[in-house]
C-alpha cells in the first residue's frame, strides 16, 4: 500500500512563494507519475501539475503555467511543487496522487490509485 504525505502549506501573501513536497512509501515510486490537486472550499478538486515516473514530462493547469514547477528526485521518493507569484485564487487544500499506470501523465482525478491527506495553502491580498 503506497502512503503520500503533503507538507510545506502555509499562509503567504499575495506575490509570495511556497514550496510544496510530498514523501511516499510503501510502492514502487520511481515507476509512477505523480500529481497535484487542488481543492477550494465550495468547488470541486482540480488538477495542477503532473510529472511522469521519469520526470523527462510534465504537463501543468493553465492557471498555474509559468508560476508552479512539479519536480521529482526518485531517489527520495519525493515529488515537490514549487509555487511562485502565489494569487488569492490558488488557496485551496493540496493533494499530491500516485498514478501506476507506466508511462501515465494523467489530468483526471479518477485515474489516480493513491491520495495524501493533503496541505493547506492560504494566499492572502
Amino acid at each position: 500500500q503506497v502512503q503520500l504525505v503533503e507538507s510545506g502549506g502555509g499562509l503567504v501573501q499575495a506575490g509570495g512563494s511556497l514550496r510544496l513536497s510530498c514523501a511516499a512509501s510503501g510502492g514502487t515510486f520511481s515507476r509512477y507519475a505523480m500529481g497535484w490537486f487542488r481543492q477550494a472550499p465550495g468547488k470541486e478538486r482540480e488538477f495542477v501539475a503532473v510529472i511522469r515516473w521519469s520526470g523527462g514530462s510534465t504537463d501543468y493547469a493553465d492557471s498555474v503555467k509559468g508560476r508552479f514547477t512539479i519536480s521529482r528526485d526518485n531517489a527520495k521518493n519525493m515529488v515537490y511543487l514549487q509555487m511562485d507569484s502565489l494569487k488569492p485564487e490558488d488557496t485551496a487544500v493540496y493533494y499530491c496522487a500516485a498514478d501506476r499506470r507506466l508511462g501515465a501523465l494523467a489530468r483526471r482525478g479518477f485515474e489516480y490509485d493513491y491520495w495524501g491527506q493533503g496541505t493547506q495553502v492560504t494566499v492572502s491580498s
